[in-house]
């Protein structure tokens, strides 16, 4: 599995919503995988490494602009490249 583009380095702190300062465009041209706790999570909506912990929906909860309500998981978060 070579790799011919070069792939940006992942952030501390990385966040899918455009709107969120911790977005990185770059990043998100590869697929990104999220190992929480020792699991495969692709529920993940935002994460820090530094500071251990995930922010994933809550169900089927929505807030009052139609996203999905977040809820913020602690725990070991490990980001990598699949």
């Amino acid at each position: 599995m070579n790799d011919t583009t070069q792939r940006p380095e992942l952030p501390d702190h990385l966040a899918i919503d455009a709107r969120s300062p911790f977005y990185n465009a770059a990043v998100f041209q590869h697929d990104i995988g999220i190992r929480f706790n020792g699991k495969e999570r692709t529920d993940v909506e935002e994460y820090c490494i530094s500071e251990a912990w995930v922010k994933v929906p809550a169900g089927k909860t929505r807030d009052r602009h139609g996203k999905p309500l977040l809820i913020k998981v602690k725990g070991t978060v490990e980001a990598y490249y699949s």
